[in-house]
């Protein structure tokens, strides 16, 4: 895990992931493949299956932060595993995303924009606090954590997805450099235009190096809500042949222009996703050590009262 910032990088940190996230948010969902249909429901359903086992739990009156586009809590929702939605985030034009496709789908939701080390809600507030992909963004761990653990009731869990994992963010490198290297031979076998690179270079670019943080251990993860006061602390790895092929093909799809790539070769490219991801979660992620894994998942319950 980084080391902490300094209070002046920390208020860059925000500031900065405030401004890349706004920017991003028009296009966000397009970029990371995000949808609402049944499989993206079963994906987020299956990451609350492996936290929680069976029967799943009812996360009640939830809470996410850094929700973004609604990815997860919404999906969840659709679900029937919350039954009550607020959702925050850093950035206005992210949440306003989150309730157009909050309207799409016929769900009612609250929103609200705050930095989850500083939530504006009162002490024991919900049942759950969620999010996806979130916590290696924030610059203050401790006083996040410290945040959650008010806001929830006794009782009542977090329930943390999609942050990376140290070992898994260096062992992605290697895909990264092999789609990079492979790109020219991938676009003139497939008939893809090069990525011309014209135009201007959207806001965000150059904010991409400074929004995350961390990288974290199965062990900083954990200890980070044991100081907090959570108990039954439980982290969990996911994705390590999926994330190499996803990687790979990503890199390769980044070099081209997206409407010269075939349709046959993105059916490839996300069946074949699929298919690595459910040898990992039948094979791999029961065997092998969590740190190994691309994305880590974090679970815990607030002790009684």
């Amino acid at each position: 895990m980084a080391g902490s910032p300094t209070q002046l990088a920390a208020e860059q940190i925000i500031e900065a992931n405030r401004r890349y996230h706004d920017h991003a948010a028009s296009r966000y969902d397009a970029k990371w493949g995000i949808s609402f249909d049944r499989l993206a429901e079963e994906q987020v359903v299956a990451k609350a299956r492996r936290a929680f086992g069976e029967p799943l739990p009812s996360l009640g009156r939830a809470l996410e932060i850094g929700a973004g586009t609604g990815y997860f809590s919404l999906n969840l929702l659709r679900a029937g595993l919350i039954e009550e939605l607020t959702c925050t985030d850093l950035s206005p034009g992210m949440l306003r995303a989150l309730r157009r496709n909050a309207r799409a789908l016929s769900l009612t939701v609250r929103t609200r924009s705050c930095s989850a080390e500083s939530l504006p809600f009162a002490d024991r507030s919900f049942d759950s606090v969620i999010g996806h992909a979130v916590l290696h963004h924030l610059p203050h761990l401790e006083v996040a954590f410290a945040e959650l653990f008010r806001v929830v009731r006794p009782g009542g869990t977090i329930f943390f997805a999609g942050e990376p994992s140290a070992v898994g963010d260096r062992i992605a490198t290697v895909p990264k450099r092999l789609g990079a290297t492979l790109a020219p031979v991938w676009r003139r076998l497939l008939g893809a235009r090069a990525r011309n690179g014209h135009g201007p270079t959207p806001p965000s670019a150059s904010l991409e190096a400074i929004v995350d943080v961390h990288a974290f251990t199965p062990a900083t993860l954990a200890d980070l809500a044991r100081s907090a006061g959570f108990a039954e602390v439980r982290v969990i790895g996911e994705e390590l042949l999926a994330n190499w092929f996803g990687w790979t093909n990503r890199t390769l799809e980044a070099s081209a222009e997206a409407e010269t790539i075939p349709w046959l070769w993105r059916q490839y490219a996300y069946r074949g996703y699929l298919l690595l991801q459910r040898l990992d979660r039948a094979v791999l992620e029961p065997a092998l050590p969590a740190s190994l894994f691309y994305n880590l998942t974090l679970v815990a319950r607030k002790p009684q009262a």
